[in-house]
């Protein structure tokens, strides 16, 4: 397992369609437990495989029950309700915007073996999905936003919405 350089806004493998995963082998697996010690290490929601420069349908999200869950071949199959909130990425370091995201999702993925399941997130999860399924089709959050906020107005949405503030952005 290992570290993977996560890759910025500009460079073009951010912009293009991943591929399905077709071969459920070693590789794969390798590159899941990278991605997720990735994830880790960056303190992140969620990570795709073209963060760290690899054009297939692969994403990791930390799920509600602390734990990271790996979706291969992942598709949004429902979503209810709306939530608005800062978001920010691991391939635009230090800057997040105001994004509106279904506040339930559900998806369908393959596990690192193939088999089919289901998972469903909440708010926090929820937005993960949806930000980190963008990714696999060459998007980024920064298209569903009108500015970058600005360290004070990103302290005022945190403080109006009942979190302890010092200097630093709270995590949830």
């Amino acid at each position: 397992m290992a570290i993977r350089k996560i890759v910025l806004q500009g460079d073009e493998i951010l912009t293009k369609v991943c591929k399905p995963v077709t071969k459920f082998d070693q590789k794969l697996g390798d590159l899941l437990d990278d991605m997720k010690d990735t994830l880790r290490q960056a303190n992140g929601a969620g990570l795709a495989a073209p963060q760290v420069g690899i054009l297939r349908r692969v994403v990791v999200v930390a799920s509600d029950e602390d734990d990271i869950l790996e979706l291969v071949n992942p598709e949004i199959i429902y979503t209810a309700g709306e939530q608005t909130g800062p978001e920010g990425c691991l391939s635009v370091p230090g800057k997040f915007g105001m994004v509106t995201r279904p506040n339930i999702v559900r998806v369908r993925a393959q596990d690192r073996f193939g088999e089919w399941f289901e998972a469903e997130g909440e708010e926090l999860t929820a937005r993960a999905f949806c930000h980190e399924l963008e990714h696999l089709d060459g998007h980024l959050y920064v298209e569903h936003i009108d500015h970058f906020l600005t360290e004070e107005e990103l302290m005022a949405y945190y403080r109006e919405n009942g979190y302890e503030v010092e200097e630093e952005v709270p995590e949830k």
